[in-house]
């Protein structure tokens, strides 16, 4: 378990400085490491097995790297370490990015730019959005922020209380290798194969877990909480995702639209999948909704790991004595 006090700092960072725009934020660099690694290992072979290596690799290292920075900082002082371990879990979640992106997207849609609205929404979608109309884009906006509140905000803040700060940040490169790899086409069905199971397996409890904060949130937001634990059980497996139907579906039944729809990558059309009841769309009123149910889960998210973090601390089996700063990856 990690110390409870590093998941409120982290939270404080994001808060107060959002995701830092700089190449040399942690997360960037995953993802030029994995792009390195890639080149290497392609040169042997696509196989599953190279994939395989080359996730090890890029996990492996990451971690090592961490690991490393966080023991300096341990025997620097304690202060420091808890503050590095704070600093790993801010880099692994994005909750005011998340929010920032789709108010963007939601300031271009109230002026009616939508060449502007498109290029917004396509920095948190994969899909292709240079033809889409105000209704797509606003759908798009919303299905970012409910499948990245798991991917980005509740995934890493449960790994960061289960594991510690290498928890989550475990995660993060878990979800990056997924975002870059686990692609179904002819370039990563194999190579990506490993990359894309890791991360179903590694969200899985995450999101399920994440269906109850979207339920109480809605609750709190007055939404509707019934028909998002509904939704989300009922729709969530219509996704090729174990995962991100989930809350997809969930935020569906809480805002009381219906999400899903065709969409078209890289010039293809995908399955079209639909998670709610009735026939509303969203539409750009439907996008700071989403923004707000999405804060109240992190909220809720955060306050739930933290109140479990301090019961296991201050249990005789925990950390113990709860002004102990034991705050290592795996204390």
């Amino acid at each position: 378990m990690t110390n409870w006090l590093t998941l409120p700092i982290a939270l404080a960072l994001d808060l107060a400085l959002g995701d830092p725009r700089s190449a040399w934020h942690p997360v960037r660099l995953m993802g030029s490491l994995a792009t390195r690694v890639e080149t290497r290992v392609r040169r042997m072979g696509s196989s599953r097995l190279h994939g395989l290596t080359g996730w090890i690799l890029v996990v492996a290292t990451i971690l090592a790297v961490a690991a490393g920075a966080l023991a300096v900082a341990r025997r620097i002082h304690p202060v420091l370490e808890l503050s590095f371990s704070a600093l790993l879990i801010y880099v692994a979640i994005a909750p005011r990015d998340l929010a920032r992106h789709a108010q963007r997207v939601e300031r271009e849609l109230r002026v009616a730019d939508l060449p502007a609205a498109r290029r917004a929404v396509g920095c948190i979608v994969g899909r292709d959005t240079e033809e889409l109309d105000a209704s797509e884009i606003s759908r798009a906006a919303v299905e970012a922020v409910a499948e990245s509140t798991v991917d980005g905000i509740t995934a890493p803040l449960f790994y960061a209380c289960l594991l510690g700060p290498l928890g989550a940040l475990g995660y993060r490169a878990i979800n990056t290798l997924d975002s870059m790899w686990g692609h179904h086409d002819e370039r990563y069905e194999r190579f990506g194969w490993t990359a894309a199971r890791a991360d179903d397996i590694a969200g899985y409890l995450p999101a399920r877990l994440s269906v109850l904060w979207i339920a109480m949130g809605a609750a709190v937001c007055r939404l509707c909480p019934l028909s998002a634990w509904r939704i989300a059980w009922r729709d969530g497996k219509k996704h090729q995702s174990p995962n991100s139907g989930l809350s997809e579906a969930a935020f569906a039944g809480a805002l009381g639209v219906v999400l899903g729809g065709r969409n078209r990558y890289d010039g293809r059309w995908g399955d079209e999948l639909t998670f709610g009841d009735g026939s509303c769309r969203p539409n750009l009123d439907t996008i700071p909704k989403a923004v707000t149910l999405m804060w109240w889960v992190t909220v809720l998210c955060a306050a739930t790991l933290i109140a479990v973090a301090l019961i296991v601390e201050r249990t005789p089996c925990g950390s113990g004595p709860a002004t102990e700063l034991r705050i290592g990856a795996g204390d």
